[in-house]
């Protein structure tokens, strides 16, 4: 009796989507070029001018980029756009968050400054970080992304504001920052209960590029992450006592507390309440001294 080998079921193409979604990008480009008077962007409108938005040459020299390399894109065409040309042509098409976020995700790009473009962040939720003062207070998303923070929260562990937004990630820091490092009491253990958390929430991130972009930088330059992230540990989120040990006030002990602002492994806030009289007198000349640079600053 002969027996037949099954036949091997093709694997589905990794991008299918692809074509669909540069299709859509290039519409979405060609409308928002379509749209924008010349004026808006400081272009002098020229008596014999019949487009009523802007040219497709105009876009490209705004933005820094080729011609036909921006033509290639409202064709479509199968090419890799990164995610520095994406933030310049959200810049000159005058994008907002949301049309910017929409942007990344057509391009299948990961954006070099999501913080700018977070609709949870609202002025109301500032003005509350800013009533939590001189307690720290920040929000992240479940990625370590730092979002949004108080005064007292950007000095607690270095100079935040000296951060480029794109380096404002807790992993990152924990991992790669100096200062922020040497500001942690218990190193060690905070960076392996954050890369537990970080895997345990990247279940549903998989293939996210944000997500593989910030697990491909950590893995680049940390051997503390690597060593970390292969013990393959997962924690739940959970509130906790920390230790800081801060260069212009000394060292402070803090209660840490999560507050989910929609579902669970969405954007939370995170406060950080004082433990002792001791830390809680520390963390009022830190928001004092923060006051005073922001003053400061403001008189230059």
């Amino acid at each position: 009796m002969t027996t037949t080998a099954p036949t091997p079921v093709r694997a589905p193409a990794r991008d299918a989507e692809g074509p669909v979604r540069r299709h859509e990008l290039a519409a979405f480009l060609r409308h928002r070029r379509e749209h924008i008077s010349p004026e808006r962007v400081g272009l002098v409108r020229g008596p014999r001018r019949r487009t009523p938005g802007l040219r497709r040459e105009e876009v490209a020299q705004l933005s820094a980029v080729g011609v036909t390399w921006y033509t290639w894109l409202e064709q479509a065409r199968d090419i890799q756009v990164s995610g520095q040309v994406l933030d310049a042509l959200a810049r000159t098409l005058l994008l907002d968050p949301g049309e910017r976020a929409h942007l990344f995700r057509l391009a299948d790009a990961t954006d070099p400054t999501p913080a700018t473009a977070c609709p949870s962040i609202t002025p109301a939720l500032r003005a509350v970080l800013a009533g939590l003062e001189p307690n720290p207070a920040c929000v992240q998303n479940s990625r370590y992304d730092i979002l949004a923070h108080n005064r007292t929260y950007g000095l607690l562990l270095g100079d935040l504001d000296a951060v480029p937004p794109e380096d404002r990630n807790c992993m990152i820091l924990s991992y790669t920052d100096s200062e922020w490092r040497s500001s942690i009491v218990h190193l060690e253990e905070t960076q392996r209960l954050m890369a537990a958390r970080l895997r345990a929430t990247m279940a549903g991130h998989l293939a996210d590029p944000a997500w593989k972009a910030l697990l491909k930088r950590l893995t680049a330059e940390s051997a503390e992450f690597r060593a970390a992230w292969d013990r393959h540990e997962v924690v739940a989120t959970r509130g906790k006592r920390k230790e800081f040990r801060n260069r212009l006030v000394g060292r402070v002990t803090v209660d840490h507390s999560d507050f989910f602002l929609g579902p669970e492994q969405g954007p939370r806030m995170i406060t950080y309440t004082p433990a002792d009289e001791e830390s809680r007198e520390r963390l009022e000349r830190l928001h004092a001294i923060a006051v005073e640079r922001e003053h400061a600053g403001r008189g230059r």
